[in-house]
């Protein structure tokens, strides 16, 4: 049996469940505040972040780009043609072009900080960063969310998904950050219909149902957080 050590509103581990809905593998869900550095994770992954996808075949993979990788070598194949990562090498570098910018650059620039500044700071004790949200913070992210929409956006009008004709990993790694930040109420969704449009097939997704259902302690998500017709 399969585990992920994840976190419901991480968007890294928001991305592998994600990949494993997609790929129909049943992995156990442990919450894992990684905020808390406990010995056990560390252990797992000694830079101390989510997710950690766990197997008795291969033991620990650490973090979402190394999982995504390791599900592909290992049941990409048995996909076929709805193999989430393209057989040719330049859609393959489109692909994690596009991952390495909505894990990385988006996350940096936006999910991070609203997460970390509306959630996290909320369990964290004090010697540890948590207390009250930085406002500067969470309004540069809010200000950020802007350009990654319209990216988006751009991207939509010449392909029928982010990186092309068909469904892959760029679509999953951004809709997870959108959809932690859609979760907070933080996604001017008026501002681009295309991007709101392809967010909705991506939500529409069997996939997505597990994503939707999660809650956090105290914080119930958007009115509309749920609604496939939104």
């Amino acid at each position: 049996m399969a585990t992920l050590f994840h976190h419901p509103l991480c968007p890294h581990s928001r991305f592998v469940r994600l990949l494993l809905g997609e790929f129909g593998i049943e992995a156990s869900l442990v919450e894992e505040r990684a905020f808390e550095r406990r010995t056990e994770f560390l252990v797992m992954n000694p830079a101390g972040t989510t997710p950690v996808f766990s197997e008795e075949q291969i033991g620990n993979v650490p973090g979402a780009s190394v999982i995504a990788e390791y599900l592909d070598e290992t049941r990409g194949l048995a996909l076929g043609d709805r193999r989430l990562l393209p057989s040719d090498p330049k859609g393959r570098v489109e692909v994690r072009r596009l991952v390495d910018w909505f894990n990385g650059k988006m996350h940096a620039e936006v999910t991070g900080y609203l997460v970390t500044e509306k959630v996290f700071k909320r369990f964290m004790p004090l010697e540890a960063g948590g207390g009250a949200p930085d406002m500067a913070a969470i309004r540069a992210a809010r200000a950020n969310i802007r350009y990654h929409l319209s990216y988006i956006g751009f991207l939509m009008q010449g392909r029928n998904w982010l990186a092309g004709d068909k469904l892959s990993w760029a679509d999953l790694a951004a809709a997870a950050q959108l959809s932690a930040a859609d979760y907070l109420g933080d996604v001017p969704w008026n501002e681009n219909e295309t991007a709101k449009h392809w967010y909705a097939r991506v939500k529409s997704r069997p996939s997505f149902r597990p994503l939707l259902a999660d809650r956090v302690l105290g914080m119930d998500p958007a009115e509309h957080y749920a609604d496939l017709d939104f």
